[in-house]
């Protein structure tokens, strides 16, 4: 069992923080099929601290996420600090701290990942966060920001020091973006330098990776992305597989056909008809990604501006292929 200071996580496998994907209806989603814990994507911490309609709308949370945890990113400690206590005043139940993301637009703010360029910076809004809230506080971060200075288990350590209750670690350098392959290995030294629990991130996208990630890291659990994509319940599966050694098989056609038609009508109801259709348009594509005649429908899909059309056209798509099982 994996606890985070004070809460205890019903599982190790955990939903990464992604920009545009893990949106509350996502995360609602994920958890219905069993998932420990879910990641709000990053939230700015001056966005939050202007109180941005995007802020409030990636931060929504309410008593049944629990617990919820709220990623914020940001550079400047008190502003950190202040955003840290808003998101719990609006229900959030963890605190993570995003010190891993390599997109340029959050380097060039000194966020992100650039965090890990100067460590005693870094530590200063960690302790400044955990001081301002009575949750716990984790952090995500890379093996640093190059092959040159992969800093990961000293700032992990220091991070420990000041009380941050858990480390996630992607097993990339901010310069390496998403390229090559994830080294598990390295965070391996990490999990050795400290005592809190330590989550291993990156190219997670079957059971056998699982596996294989949690044996090389060491880890204490898992954290996954992108191998979710179109697959909510592949972080159950994960935990399932991971406890029992049994592979479970994905829902039917049919019931991914509903899954896929309950989390659109989410994304319009949560968002509004335009923004909803634009928002859900990937979701359809890697939900429908691999079966036959799916390349037509997405293209039809995504020229579709109302969501009754699109609704219908899933419909038919899905129709079509039940019909000829």
């Amino acid at each position: 069992m994996l606890r985070i200071g004070n809460i205890k996580l019903e599982s190790n496998v955990i939903l990464a923080p992604m920009s545009g994907v893990t949106d509350r209806p996502f995360r609602k989603l994920v958890r219905s099929f069993g998932a420990g814990l879910v990641v709000s994507e990053m939230i700015a911490s001056h966005s939050v601290m202007s109180e941005t309609q995007e802020s409030f709308r990636k931060a929504h949370c309410d008593p049944s996420d629990f617990p919820a945890s709220v990623q914020i990113a940001g550079c400047d400690p008190q502003l950190m600090a202040n955003a840290a206590k808003k998101n719990r005043d609006l229900g959030a139940s963890v605190i993570d701290i995003n010190y891993g993301c390599p997109v340029k637009k959050v380097i060039n703010g000194h966020a992100g990942s650039a965090m890990m360029k100067d460590e005693d910076h870094a530590v200063r809004v960690l302790e400044a966060v955990v001081n301002a809230v009575d949750i716990p506080v984790t952090v995500k971060m890379r093996t640093g920001w190059d092959d040159t200075n992969r800093n990961a288990p000293s700032l992990a350590k220091k991070a420990e020091n000041v009380g941050i209750k858990m480390v996630t670690v992607h097993g990339r350098t901010r310069c390496q973006f998403y390229k090559g392959k994830a080294d598990w290995k390295f965070i391996r030294t990490v999990k050795d330098n400290v005592t809190i629990p330590v989550i291993a991130n990156g190219d997670i996208n079957n059971f056998a990776d699982a596996k294989q990630c949690l044996a090389d890291s060491g880890a204490d659990g898992v954290m996954i992305g992108r191998g979710c994509y179109g697959k909510p319940w592949f972080i159950h599966q994960t935990n399932h597989y991971l406890n029992t050694g049994e592979e479970l098989p994905d829902p039917t056609l049919e019931e991914q056909y509903h899954i896929l038609r309950d989390h659109y009508q989410a994304m319009i109801d949560f968002y509004g008809e335009e923004n909803g259709i634009r928002i859900a348009r990937k979701h359809v594509g890697w939900y429908s990604n691999g079966l036959h005649g799916s390349a037509e429908f997405r293209n039809k899909a995504m020229r579709m501006s109302r969501s009754e059309d699109v609704l219908n056209i899933i419909d038919e798509f899905y129709g079509s292929l039940l019909h000829s099982t």
